[in-house]
């Protein structure tokens, strides 16, 4: 499924099955997961410089070919590849752990053809061995709606009491790792919708309401999931002193001004960028022992446009995947 220009719509084509270049993969792709930063780039919020772009980033796959001097995991392995593709190993931000911050950073779907196709190359560094009991399906959405939940969650520290703003792939996912951990979460999703708040209450929310809501208690943290600028002083609000906002996203409307009241007393709002392989590392085996199972609504690859689509318009609870 090709993205050609900003406002046309992806097109199914025939290519060559593609060669895997020195340190890359092939795989054959088993599931790929839809997520919201893909409509980003079929909007143009987010730019792909040189189409066309096969788009996808959450991908499960079975690696069947590896390029000259690929290290990694094997023929026959079933790899994930998540948003952050490759990095330059070489700058100030790799060298001290945050590769997601390196200004030659390449991702899966925007830069590199991702796995949107029966085929993709990935780089071997940025492909993970799956837990063998998760289905593919279901693990695809692990690579990105889980992996930048798990980031986001660490910037909440200790947060006993965490409020998650949009209740989609990543919170579904999120809410799950943190029930385990002992925290309370306090779901927030847009009003009237009543179908997402009851999915919270379902995977063991203490609370669910709408975003303009007040929930019964303060929070020590939260999270913003969707990306709407308004949702910023809503958080901030409802906020216990020392508490901290993290902004989840790649692309968020503009932020309104609010008074500084909202910021005052030590609490914090900072943004998370992509992803580390040691996010990776930790999360994937997490989510084993913490028992996460996703929600999927499964589509054929032909159907990647409705799927986004039905995305678009919150057709369906927790995540979209395609099946080749």
């Amino acid at each position: 499924m090709v993205f050609e220009e900003v406002g046309a719509p992806l097109r199914f084509l025939s290519r060559p099955v593609p060669g895997p270049g020195p340190g890359q993969l092939l795989l054959k792709v088993h599931a790929c997961g839809v997520c919201r930063t893909d409509l980003h780039l079929l909007d143009g919020e987010v730019s792909i410089e040189r189409p066309p772009r096969i788009l996808g980033h959450q991908i499960v796959g079975t690696v069947v070919g590896v390029g000259d001097g690929g290290a990694g995991p094997g023929p026959g392995t079933r790899v994930g590849v998540p948003w952050l593709g490759w990095t330059c190993g070489e700058c100030r931000y790799c060298r001290s752990g945050r590769e997601n911050l390196c200004p030659s950073a390449r991702f899966t779907g925007r830069d590199i053809d991702g796995g949107m196709a029966e085929y993709t190359v990935a780089d071997a560094r940025y492909c993970f061995p799956l837990p063998a009991d998760y289905p593919s399906d279901q693990a695809a959405p692990l690579l990105c709606a889980g992996l930048i939940g798990y980031r986001s969650l660490r910037m909440c520290g200790g947060a006993e009491r965490l409020g998650l703003y949009g209740f989609g792939a990543a919170a579904h996912i999120l809410i799950q790792i943190a029930r385990w951990q002992g925290r309370r979460v306090f779901a927030f999703t847009r009003a009237g919708d009543r179908a997402a708040q009851a999915f919270a209450l379902e995977l063991g929310a203490d609370w669910a309401g709408a975003s303009e809501d007040q929930p019964p208690e303060e929070l020590d943290a939260a999270i913003i999931f969707a990306p709407a600028g308004p949702l910023v002083p809503l958080a901030l609000e409802v906020l216990a002193p020392g508490g901290t906002v993290v902004c989840g996203g790649i692309h968020m409307s503009d932020i309104p001004s609010f008074p500084y009241s909202s910021l005052w007393q030590e609490r914090v709002l900072r943004s998370v960028a992509n992803l580390t392989r040691l996010d990776a590392e930790e999360m994937l085996p997490l989510a084993v022992q913490a028992g996460v199972r996703t929600h999927v609504s499964t589509y054929p690859l032909k159907d990647a446009g409705q799927a986004l689509e039905d995305l678009r318009e919150g057709r369906f609870t927790g995540a979209a995947v395609l099946v080749p």
